[in-house]
């Protein structure tokens, strides 16, 4: 295998809801970069994504509390405060507990000596996933072990982490990539110029099937919409405005997803009297969730900014449904309106807007022409700008140049 070693430092591996991040690391190996896994955390999901058995990377699982490994950790920091690099990690370190004097702080710090001290000698970039806590641990590793860092950024990782910390990380790091327009300008603004580069992660088009022929169709009208209930995916908004759709035209809806928000959605539900039109289907694998795209008419997703700040990026789900055919309802929140336009490619009203979305839900099903109209036209934009495959070609490039830069 070509190309340099590549350690990838993750919060959690595998993950159901993080299989954008399998399918990129499945597609730079495929590009011949040879890749080591760090999880700072051990798997929880009952599902796991057919991506992840095609992965040959290994992975190796840091403590993921101190107390739980006591003797490997003070082994690695034996081994780390031999290297190099050490003295300065350490300075950065206790630069960063004294504005965050945390246990998670100080937790990333023993996870990343046992990251420097376990890593392979031959890793020629530490490269992670989300700027939070993930990064610190990469960083702090990387500082000890002399290696260029590099970190993707997402979501709720930009937008809840301090500028002084994000500042830093940005400027230790041989680049930074993320996922949306929105998360490049604020990220761009606290980095210096041209640290960070915009590429989306799209879809790989090959794994989904072209869209089923939806004409024709009896019953009621199929929304669907896929994503845990927590807050910034809005689902209480969206059950209010299915309360607020009329009795006819008859639909039924399907949620598809865990989280801690689904009692009080089923007990809104029931509430409002529409329990019986809803189908709860929690945490699936990857080929029921297809089926139920092929069964929808319509996507629904409520995204809105959450009270800790946090929000979405651009939901893998929406792509999903668009290579679906499927006509999107979804909320003008983060890099939303980069995938979705309003009345074009999908319907988009503002967050919380329980009155807008319902509107737009009757509308939608009232008119099987408009739900085809805009169907076809978010698979086609989907295809011409969010393959997955040249963003990939990109991210394998920069690996490999900042790498060679050691």
């Amino acid at each position: 295998m070509s190309g340099p070693v590549v350690a990838v430092v993750v919060k959690g591996y595998p993950r159901l809801s993080e299989t954008f991040i399998a399918k990129e690391i499945l597609g730079l190996e495929k590009r011949g970069l040879d890749l080591r896994l760090f999880s700072l955390r051990f798997p929880t999901d009952r599902h796991v994504h057919p991506v992840h058995a095609e992965i040959r990377a290994p992975v190796l699982y840091l403590p993921e509390y101190l107390h739980q490994e006591p003797l490997r950790v003070l082994r690695a920091w034996a081994r780390a405060r031999r290297l190099a690099g050490y003295r300065r990690a350490r300075r950065v370190f206790l630069a960063d507990l004294r504005r965050d004097s945390t246990r998670n702080r100080a937790r990333r710090f023993g996870q990343a000596l046992v990251l420097a001290a376990e890593m392979p000698e031959e890793i020629g970039i530490v490269y992670a996933h989300f700027l939070h806590t993930p990064a610190s641990a990469a960083r702090y590793a990387a500082l000890m072990r002399g290696l260029p860092f590099a970190v993707s950024a997402h979501a709720k990782d930009i937008w809840t982490t301090p500028g002084w910390e994000l500042s830093e990380k940005l400027g230790d790091a041989a680049f930074a990539v993320t996922c949306t327009g929105l998360g490049h300008a604020h990220l761009a603004s606290l980095a210096p110029k041209d640290r960070v580069d915009l590429i989306y992660h799209g879809l790989d088009l090959a794994e989904w099937p072209a869209p089923p022929d939806r004409g024709g169709r009896a019953g009621p009208v199929e929304i669907v919409s896929v994503g845990r209930a927590v807050e910034k995916k809005g689902f209480p908004d969206l059950i209010a405005a299915l309360a607020k759709l009329p009795a006819a035209p008859a639909w039924r809806f399907t949620h598809i997803g865990g989280g801690p928000l689904l009692p009080e959605m089923k007990r809104q539900a029931e509430a409002a009297g529409i329990a019986d039109r809803i189908a709860w289907k929690g945490q699936q694998p990857k080929t029921k969730v297809l089926a139920a795209y092929r069964a929808a008419d319509i996507f629904a997703l409520a995204s809105r900014i959450a009270g800790d700040g946090d929000r979405d990026g651009l939901p893998n789900v929406l792509m999903e449904a668009q290579s679906q055919g499927l006509a999107c309802v979804a909320t003008r929140v983060s890099a939303i309106p980069e995938l979705i336009e309003d009345g074009t490619t999908g319907m988009l009203v503002e967050p919380g807007d329980v009155g807008a979305l319902a509107e737009a839900l009757g509308r939608l099903i009232a008119d099987a022409d408009l739900r085809r109209r805009l169907g076809t036209a978010g698979h086609d934009r989907l295809r011409t700008r969010f393959d997955q495959e040249p963003e990939l070609d990109r991210l394998a490039t920069k690996l490999r140049a900042a790498a060679a830069s050691r």
